[in-house]
């Protein structure tokens, strides 16, 4: 066997430097100088003649896809940034344009009651005038409308020249008449109320029946009504003016349906008020009347058995707070008939 005995490297001293090689840093140079011509010539070219601008526009036509990517992250963020805050405008906005609108139906739903408080009001003066009726103006504080007991309580009393028997009217007709009376308030008794009835008669040819409440607002009885009365279906029924306690001549209601009786001798009929007694905020408390309303010519005499016509000169509407001197109480403030 052959034994290799260990060898120490060589060492080659610190400084000793490897052989140059001329061939390769030459080479390097030329490159060099070559590459720096070549920009030379082509910066010089380009200067004179403009030949690459084209190449350049080639060039950003195809870099743009890569310009867009770059900057759509800060597109992205830009981009949420104004939704932001356009959501959180157009939110708080709606939020005011909201409130706008409910505060505007607001204002239109006051007006719209303000022009039919209006209206109802020119329709009681109206009402008045076309009479010639002595009347006060008196608000309605409360009512009530049970089928057993038909009411109003008027914010108007004795110290206002509320009378008891007094006859209460709005601009379509009769509502009913004072039973009670304080300083400050009175009682109103309804035409509809089961507990009333009022001499009517017929304004087509004046025959005289008695309406009777029936408890409900929109409704009153025709009893005993005469075959050969002559009734018919849509008749005006008007105050007759007897016993005194309702002058003749106001309306009262239209004949809305017609029917005979359990013994076939009467008919029986439907009234419908012609004063609006589920609606409305005032009445007009009658004083004195003029003339009689406007009727046909077969009403006139009806109208003429009223014995309370006065001979004031003008009408005269009363407000409420006006301070009168009550007057006498008189009458039975219920019924003027019995039911039959």
């Amino acid at each position: 066997m052959t034994r290799h005995k260990n060898r120490s490297p060589r060492l080659v001293p610190a400084y000793a430097s490897p052989t140059p090689n001329n061939s390769g840093d030459v080479a390097g140079t030329l490159r060099l100088l070559a590459f720096l011509a070549l920009s030379i010539a082509l910066i010089v070219f380009d200067h004179r003649g403009g030949w690459l601008s084209a190449v350049r526009a080639q060039v950003n036509v195809a870099v743009q896809p890569l310009w867009w990517l770059a900057g759509l992250p800060a597109r992205l963020g830009e981009s949420m940034r104004d939704d932001a805050v356009t959501r959180t405008r157009l939110t708080e906005e709606n939020r005011r344009l909201r409130n706008e609108i409910l505060v505007g139906n607001a204002r239109q739903a006051r007006l719209q009651v303000a022009a039919a408080e209006n209206e109802r009001l020119r329709g009681l003066l109206g009402a008045a005038q076309r009479g010639q009726l002595d009347v006060q103006l008196a608000p309605i504080l409360d009512i009530d409308l049970d089928p057993t007991r038909q009411r109003l309580i008027l914010n108007a009393g004795t110290r206002n020249g509320v009378r008891l028997g007094q006859s209460v009217i709005d601009a379509g007709g009769l509502v009913g008449q004072i039973i009670e009376a304080t300083s400050t308030t009175a009682t109103v008794l309804l035409i509809t109320d089961p507990d009333h009835a009022v001499p009517v008669a017929v304004a087509r040819n004046g025959v005289r029946l008695i309406a009777y409440g029936k408890g409900r607002s929109d409704e009153l009885d025709l009893a005993n009504i005469p075959l050969s009365g002559d009734v018919q279906e849509g008749d005006a029924i008007i105050t007759s003016g007897i016993g005194g306690r309702f002058p003749a001549g106001f309306p009262v209601g239209t004949v809305a349906e017609l029917h005979p009786d359990d013994s076939r001798a009467f008919l029986v009929g439907k009234l419908k008020p012609a004063a609006q007694l589920d609606r409305g905020r005032d009445v007009l408390l009658l004083r004195s009347v003029v003339t009689a309303p406007p009727l046909a010519t077969p009403a006139a005499s009806a109208a003429a058995e009223n014995p309370a016509v006065t001979g004031a000169a003008a009408t005269r509407v009363e407000l409420p707070n006006a301070q009168t001197p009550p007057a006498a109480a008189g009458g039975d403030a219920k019924t003027q008939e019995p039911r039959r």
